[in-house]
């Protein structure tokens, strides 16, 4: 008798060829390919994430992922939206930490750094792809990334409650545009060996921290 783990059938609902020991119905689906394809940015970059590979990796169809990404670009845009959840995550738990407001501005650089190194592919699919810069961003990845600054936002003001709304805008910019700056060049190896010794990149980092909450 054939095991009824291993039975193939068509699914008249999700046109699945073949279902596996885990049956992907509604959004298990969606989420297997968004967990597969985190994988695979981070692994091989944002070119290498194929709805068709993906599927066969998660053993569905080549066609079922179709019925909830209409295309490669909506998965990469649910991948980026997946990223910009936990780093919000990672700001909220920085914003309730003990301490004045510059102790949770440090808290929250401290947590985009740390996410920035942890999961770079997912960070340049996130701050580098033409996703957020388009006239048309994605429905998906508006929230997220949204609340992401407005998170970032909210840390600044807390260490400088004397400042303006301008201010406060500007030195959100002004903070953001170097943490990014300094990532891009680190990771085009642009930042010799001999430009930091006797320091180490962590040690820059959190000079560059302390520079940027002054």
């Amino acid at each position: 008798m054939l095991s009824a783990l291993t039975f193939a059938f068509e699914c008249e609902l999700c046109q699945h060829l073949r279902m596996t020991k885990a049956n992907y119905h509604h959004g298990a689906l969606a989420d297997a390919l968004i967990e597969a394809g985190l994988k695979a940015v981070e692994q091989e970059g944002e070119a290498a994430v194929s709805l068709r590979d993906l599927a066969q990796s998660i053993g569905v169809s080549r066609a079922a992922p179709y019925r909830h990404f209409q295309d490669r670009d909506a998965l990469l845009a649910a991948i980026a939206a997946r990223g910009f959840d936990e780093l919000n995550i990672r700001y909220a738990a920085a914003l309730e930490t003990p301490g004045d407001g510059r102790a949770k501005l440090s808290a929250a650089q401290t947590a985009f750094f740390g996410f920035a190194f942890e999961k770079p592919g997912l960070y340049r699919l996130m701050f580098e792809s033409d996703l957020l810069g388009r006239d048309h961003p994605p429905a998906v990845l508006i929230p997220p990334a949204d609340l992401s600054y407005r998170l970032l936002l909210r840390a600044v003001e807390a260490a400088y409650p004397d400042a303006g709304e301008a201010e406060i805008k500007r030195l959100t910019l002004i903070m953001m545009s170097t943490a990014h700056g300094f990532l891009a060049l680190d990771r085009a190896g642009r930042i010799k060996p001999f430009m930091l010794e006797p320091m180490t990149r962590e040690d820059m980092i959190q000079a560059l921290m302390g520079r940027l909450a002054q």
